[in-house]
């Protein structure tokens, strides 16, 4: 079984960047791309803004190894490396549900959201590149389709680019 989940981690790092608290994000607070709610639901208590400030990435790497990398089941080698990439940046950017939902329309599965079996062995009768460049172009759609695209939009664009130009190249390793 593959794992790129540091390689993939270290990635998403250099996209998400540090402290933010843009009045326009509906995240809100938000260190190494760990919004305040999800930190206070993984510490189990609410957390200051210092809390916040003071994120480290062994800090937030479990959060993302446990709820975003493991629920898109990102370790299975039918999730190619390079489409594990792709899956697992758009979950953390956008949630779970909607980038699980996409590749499941992408195969013709049942868009429910959840990654199990049956999309599993759909997936896998797939070329991993397809995937990819069509999980680039159901991202870029969404985003586009969002009231704040003039707002962010600029900054979500290079980065499903870069996560496009990431993944092809991760897929022909």
């Amino acid at each position: 079984m593959k794992n790129n989940f540091d390689k993939c981690l270290a990635m998403l790092l250099a996209h998400e960047g540090g402290f933010v608290n843009h009045p326009k994000d509906p995240g809100g607070m938000t260190n190494l791309g760990v919004t305040r709610a999800v930190y206070e639901d993984w510490v189990d208590g609410p957390v200051s803004e210092q809390d916040m400030r003071d994120l480290k990435p062994e800090d937030v790497g479990p959060i993302y190894k446990k709820k975003y990398w493991d629920r898109m089941h990102c370790d299975n080698s039918v999730l190619s490396s390079g489409l594990d990439w792709t899956c697992f940046d758009w979950c953390v950017n956008s949630g779970k549900s909607r980038p699980s939902k996409a590749l499941q329309r992408i195969i013709g599965a049942t868009a429910d959201g959840s990654i199990g079996p049956a999309t599993l062995t759909l997936v896998a009768d797939h070329d991993p590149v397809e995937l990819i460049e069509k999980m680039f172009d159901a991202r870029q759609s969404f985003y586009e389709g969002l009231t704040t695209f003039d707002t962010f939009g600029r900054g979500w664009t290079r980065r499903n680019k870069e996560t496009l130009e990431q993944s092809l190249t991760m897929a022909g390793e």
